[in-house]
This record gives structure tokens, sequence and C-alpha cells, in this order.
């Protein structure tokens, strides 16, 4: 493990401002014999049929320029995209935080797949995304594919795909560091810098936030023991890029997090750590390839305090989990008409938990718990692209993955050593398969035509088979025979450039999602995950860009009609919208950016009402927000920045448990400086 110690020095060297060099970023070196070798830190790039599948880019510039600083933030502005609630990486409990695409029903586990820089960034235990990990300003793109199917990894990306690019030299310079403190006193600090090594380039990175917050209890709901959210979380990054040759690139990664949060009552706290690395390998040349291997080990604590007596109940003190996987992928010459893509990888997690459980009456001990297993994954995929004509090109892709899910266990004990439950489970393994395919036409110079259907799958996470838990007085059962969720769905849209700067995007899609795991009421304080037969999700997505010099326009929107369909023992959820699901959501955001180096964004969200459970109650109302950003250069490497979150003060309910109700953030505004930029 790497000591929390250690990388918070390293983050404070970094934010002390001196590392900032005057270097000019390097990408491309001229060996001896004259052989140009480029450095991208990337990995292989797209296959020409990519637009077959719905797809959208966030460039850096709308990353960097989040209201919030937040990743998250960021890409909510992709239509489409949902996490399990409305609030941030400041003010959610960790393990809620998964992230899916086109309403497919709130969950706290990701139904997409999320890569960095070709790592699944999924919590092996849990399936959350740790977003406060993943710092907007070290990205240089975040491209979401939406619809499963078969690809790297596929068997994680049943609604969708984000791809999570590090930028580089050339778009950090040699070193940036910035400074921003808000209202009530936060303060977010961050430093990077980017030299040449050699022929290639290294990129090290830290950031540190942390603040009182805010109180997410309404005023007049607040109790003696009420918290505000606060959060105090840092993270460092570090990227070695060398060539290997003219051809070839090796790419060294490692991350280091921890983040620590109060949510809603005093003591009510909770933490993530993680350490990743990753080592990958690609080759560029005639035979192109990717190989790709890493390993994480995270772990996240919980203390549970009771919303009635407001003492603690419940101690998830630890939870160790590890991640190992990789992938090897291989695009052999077929000539300029075919790309064809063959590969396998590998993902095995693997965890365990380790709680106490106290009375709310009189704090003594009550039991003992104790749960884990394993689940693992071997996958093989073919991918093939046709440019069948100058104008249409045609694409397909097969996964297989043996699936297994092993060592099992939930043990409970009493004060004395009792065993109050001793449940062994059973092991499993199976096949399933995956597929996707795609046409794209060039109808003119103005008009691309598109349509594609997929099939993909998600196994169940450990959380979801092993862990209940409580949110007192609602019980949540786990639920050890869950079956992999799968979905068949397609879509068809067309995109359209009428002029330079200006261009929109119109998909419709229907998506089933076979199996769906949801938490399903059993008695008004009793809930137990459990496979739905469906949920079913028809809807539009809209998207529009407008770019004239220095001002850009960008609009998404999606409407969905999304439908929970079960006819057995959950009929009364039968025609339910499903929890945590707006019927629409829209995004605009304008912006201005000149060569003098000013910025100004504004951004207007708007999200429609959601119900907080499955019986379609708890009404989250629709919420409208303003946010803004701004910088202004006062010399040639030292700028002032501002942020707005909520300009407007609208009010948020995140959650709402039988009127027990958690608000997001309010107006906040942000102040500081950045060098370097």
């Amino acid at each position: 493990m790497i000591s929390s110690t250690g990388f918070k020095s390293l983050a404070a060297g970094l934010l002390t401002g001196s590392a900032l060099i005057s270097a000019a970023p390097v990408f491309a070196q001229e060996a001896g014999d004259g052989t140009v070798i480029v450095v991208t830190g990337e990995g292989l790039p797209d296959t020409p049929a990519a637009p077959a599948y719905a797809s959208v880019t966030l460039e850096r510039d709308q990353l960097i320029t989040a209201n919030s600083g937040r990743l998250e933030d960021a890409l909510g502005n992709i239509a489409g995209f949902q996490q399990f609630r409305r609030s941030d990486s400041r003010s959610a409990n960790p393990s809620a935080q998964g992230a899916t695409l086109r309403a497919l029903g709130g969950n706290a586990a990701s139904r997409a797949l999320v890569l960095l820089d070709g790592v699944p960034m999924g919590d092996p235990f849990f399936g959350y995304i740790p977003y406060s990990a993943i710092a907007p300003e070290r990205l240089s793109s975040a491209h979401v594919t939406r619809g499963g199917g078969a690809g790297p990894f596929g068997a994680g990306a049943l609604a969708g795909t984000i791809r999570l690019e590090s930028a580089g030299p050339n778009e950090l310079r040699a070193g940036t560091a910035s400074a921003l403190v808000n209202n009530r006193g936060a303060t977010q600090l961050a430093a990077t810098i980017a030299p040449q090594i050699g022929e290639g380039h290294a990129v090290i990175s830290g950031r540190w936030d942390r603040g009182r917050g805010f109180f997410t209890t309404p005023e007049a709901d607040r109790v003696p023991a009420s918290a505000r959210a606060r959060f105090d979380g840092w993270s460092a990054s570090g990227r070695l890029v060398q060539p290997l040759g003219d051809s070839m690139e090796v790419q060294l990664s490692g991350l280091a997090f921890r983040d620590e949060r109060t949510l809603r009552f005093e003591g009510a706290d909770s933490s993530i750590r993680g350490e990743d690395i990753s080592l990958r390998l690609v080759g560029r040349g005639e035979w192109q390839f990717e190989a790709l291997g890493y390993g994480q080990w995270r772990n996240f604590t919980n203390i549970v305090i009771s919303s009635s007596r407001f003492t603690q109940v419940l101690d998830q003190k630890d939870t160790p989990a590890s991640g190992l996987g990789g992938k090897l992928e291989l695009r052999p010459p077929l000539g300029d008409a075919h790309t064809l893509r063959l590969g396998a990888d590998y993902r095995r997690s693997k965890g365990e938990l380790f709680e106490d459980a106290f009375s709310a009456f009189t704090q003594a001990l009550r039991e003992n718990r104790f749960a884990g297993g394993e689940t693992s994954d071997l996958g093989f995929y073919v991918e093939h692209d046709w440019q069948a004509t100058s104008a249409l090109t045609l694409t397909g892709g097969l996964r297989a993955d043996r699936y297994r899910i092993a060592d099992g266990f939930y043990r409970a004990l009493d004060p004395s050593g009792a065993v109050l439950s001793d449940d062994q489970f059973a092991g499993r393994a199976d096949w399933q398969s995956s597929w996707r395919g795609g046409a794209v036409f060039q109808a003119s110079d103005a008009v691309q035509l598109r349509a594609a259907a997929y099939r993909g799958f998600r196994l169940p996470t450990l959380n979801e088979l092993l862990r209940p838990f409580v949110i007192f007085p609602l019980v949540t059962q786990a639920n050890a025979e869950l079956e992999p969720e799968r979905l068949e769905g397609f879509e068809v849209g067309a995109d359209i450039a009428p002029a330079d700067g200006v261009s929109f995007s119109l998909t419709a899609f229907d998506n089933r999602l076979k199996g769906a795991i949801a938490n399903v009421t059993l008695a008004p304080n009793l809930r137990q995950r459990r496979n739905l037969e469906a949920i079913d999700a028809q809807g539009i997505e809209a998207e529009a860009q407008f770019a004239r010099g220095p001002f850009s326009l960008d609009l998404s929107a999606t409407l969905t009609d999304a439908k929970v369909r079960d006819s057995g023992a959950a009929v009364a959820l039968n025609g339910n919208r499903p929890p945590q699901v707006p019927r629409f959501s829209a995004n605009l955001r304008a912006s201005y950016a000149c060569e003098c180096g000013a910025v100004a964004a504004l951004t207007l969200r708007h999200v429609s009402q959601q119900f907080e459970g499955d019986q379609e109650t708890g009404i989250l109302p629709a919420a409208t927000t303003l946010g803004a950003y701004m910088q202004i250069p006062l010399s040639k490497r030292f700028a002032v920045v501002a942020r707005a979150e909520n300009l407007l003060d609208e009010r948020i309910v995140t959650r709402n448990a039988g009127g027990a109700i958690d608000l997001g953030v309010p107006r906040t505004i942000w102040l500081g400086v950045q060098l370097g930029y």
C-alpha cells in the first residue's frame, strides 16, 4: 500500500508553484536516422466505423471549465448521463456514485464502463466510480459511446462506454498550478508538471480539496446532531510515456487517492482509498497492437448514525478489495477497406467486508459481520469494419465471456463469538455472448446517417451479491443468487453539418434491460436486491453545436420513456418509472475563449422530476441550475479564475426517503488564481 503521508507530501511539493518549467512541450522527436518518433500517450485510435454507435466527445476546454471543478459535473453535459443521485462527490456517499446512460434505472453500481487510459475505474467491490480521484485538469478528452456490446472490457459496457484520456505536455504545458477558495471557506489546490524526458514525457499531478461543506438537511428539519457535508480528499497521479523504436510506445501510470466525507449527522463519516497502477504497450506499426495490465487496491469505510436517536448503529470499518486485469488486442493489416480487431481481456474482483452493528439505544455491540467473495471474467472479442463503398461503412463485433462467481460467504457473530449465521454460497460459472453491429452512410457532404444494434451484459457486483445494509429504519438485503443483467437494443440517428461550425445530431433508441438488478420493496421497511423481468427505455437524444470565432454554443437534451416490466413477484412495480430516472434533461453551454487567454462559460442545466423509490414514491422535484466559469489573464502565465455553482440558488432535492430530505449544493462562488495556463 502507498501511504497517505507520502502522497500528501508529494502533493504539497507540487502546490508550491516552484515546479513551473519554461521548456516547450515536445510530442515528436527526430531520431538519428531522420525518422520522426511521435509520442501520443494514447491507445490505438478509433476504427473507421466508430461513428455508427451514438457517440460524443467532451474536449479539454469543456472538462476544465466545469462549474464545480468535478468530473461528474463535466460529464453531466452529455445527454443521458446519470449518477445514482443528483449529489456530486463532495456530498454523496461514495458507494452510491455509479454511472449509467439512457435512463436504465438508478443504481449505485455502474452500468456504463468508465475507462481511464484504457483501465476500468469501477470499484472492485461496489462498482462505483471514484470521481473525486479523477481531476478534470489532468484529462485531454472524454469520449462517450452509448449502447452495449463488444470491444475490450465489453462485459461492463452495458449502457455504454466513457473513455477518459489523460492530457500530455501539449495541453498541460510544462507546469501549471491553481488555488481557489469558496464563500464557505472550502479550498481547492492543484498542480501539474509535465517535463520532457528523453524522447517521451512524464506527467506528475496532485490535487487537494477540503471544506466544511453545507447542510444537506433542510433548515426546518435540522437537529443538534445535524452536520454539514464536510469533505477532505486528495489524489496524486503520475505517468511516464516513452517510445520504444519508431512505432512502439510504453506507458506507465499510477494513481493514489483518499477521500473523507460526512453526511447528514455528526459522526456519519465515510472514506474511500485507492492505489492503482497500470502498464500499457502500444504498437502503431503495420501490425498494430495494444497490451495492457493493471492492478487496483481499494478500501471503503462508513459509519451509520440512527436518524431517530443519532447514535452509531453500524461501523463498516474495513472493506478491502482488489482488482486485477488486462487486455491484448491485435489489428492485422488487411488493406484500407478493412479494419480487424482481435482481442482478449480479463478482470478479477475480490473483496471482503468487516463491520460491527450496535444497539441504537444502549450502544452495545450486537453483531460482528463478515462477508466476501470473488468474481472474474475472461472475454474474447472480434470486430470488423468494412468500407463497402466510398459512402457506406459496415461494422460488426462478437464477444464470448466466461464469468465466475466464487467463494461467497456471509457470517455473523454475537459479542461472545457465538455464530448467528454462517452462509457459504455455491460458486457458479457460465458463458455469456455479446454482439453489436452497425452502419454509417455518408448521404452527402453535410449529412451522415447511422444505425446500430447491440447486446451486452453486466455481472452483479460483490456488494449486490453479498452485502446487506441499513439506512434506519430501512433494511436492504443482499442476494447471492443474482443473475447478470443483459441489455438488448437498437438505435438510428443522423448527424448534420450544414455549415462550418454548425452541427446537429439526433438519435432515437430502444433498449430493454433484462434481469435488471434493483432494490425491490418487500415490506414497508424491507427491501431486497432482485432481478426484475426487464426495464424498457425508449428515447430521443439531441445535440447541437454552433461556433463562430471565439464564441461557441453547445446543447444536449434527452427525452426518455422508461418503464419497469415485471409480471411476477414484483407485479406492483409493473409500469412504474425506475427510481432516480428523469423523463427529460437538457444542458445548454455558452462559452467565449479568445487568443488573449480570457475564457468565460455559462452552463444552464435542467433535470425533470424523479422518484426516490420503486413504488413511485418520494418525489424529487425538477431542478434548473445555472453555473458559470471565468478566467481573466493578468499576464502571460498568471490568471484570475472565478466559478459559480447553482448561481440562482435553486433548491435541489437529492434524496426523499419517507419525507427525510437531502439537498444538493446551494449557491457557491469560487475565486482563485492559476499559474502557467
